[in-house]
């Protein structure tokens, strides 16, 4: 992460940003019901931070083990945990340590063309953000190997259709995913 470009960085988060947005307000696939759309002006977001852009180290699941997930509609879905996602989240508090986090990631089918999903919850969960949790997508184009370090950016977590419309039934983050620390990037919901 030594040649990471802050500026370029930030840019392109914001342009995402903005994109997201034209999308929900005018996209026919947006989870935003239609008669709310002439209303909505924009998701609510975390201010861009380059603390939560964290270096990751993978731990891959040759045998991956099926993993229920609880929807939002009351179903449950199996997914298959693929990999393990340890890093460290500084502290700007130095009465506060560094803490070790882990986050599963996981896909319907291993090694298929399926970006990585990673549900997580967070100390915002529900204060700040959607209380059925939040996502993650991490593509990984080669697989993932044990030891690799990959770059888990904290700032694209965003929150399920389902937070918008119950038209959607979505995965609830397994309790293995649930983080004891507050990450303030991303989607935020109120």
């Amino acid at each position: 992460m030594s040649d990471f470009d802050v500026d370029r960085w930030r840019t392109e988060l914001e342009d995402n940003r903005a994109e997201k947005d034209r999308f929900f307000a005018d996209h026919p696939q947006s989870p935003i019901p239609p008669d709310e759309r002439d209303a909505f002006d924009g998701l609510e977001y975390f201010p861009p931070d380059p603390d939560y852009r964290v270096a990751a180290t993978v731990t891959a699941d040759d045998d991956p083990e099926p993993v229920p997930m609880e929807t939002t509609a009351g179903r449950e879905v199996r997914y298959l945990r693929v990999a393990t996602l340890e890093f460290d989240l500084e502290r700007d508090d130095p009465d506060l340590a560094d803490v070790t986090c882990r986050l599963h990631a996981y896909q319907q089918q291993p090694g298929g063309e399926d970006p990585l999903f990673i549900p997580f919850r967070d100390k915002t969960t529900g204060q700040g953000t959607y209380d059925g949790g939040r996502y993650m997508e991490l593509e990984a184009d080669d697989g993932l190997q044990t030891g690799d370090e990959i770059v888990l950016d904290l700032n694209l977590a965003y929150s399920p259709f389902c937070a918008y419309t119950d038209t959607f039934d979505c995965p609830l983050p397994p309790e293995e995913n649930w983080l004891e620390v507050v990450i303030p990037a991303g989607e935020r919901f109120e």
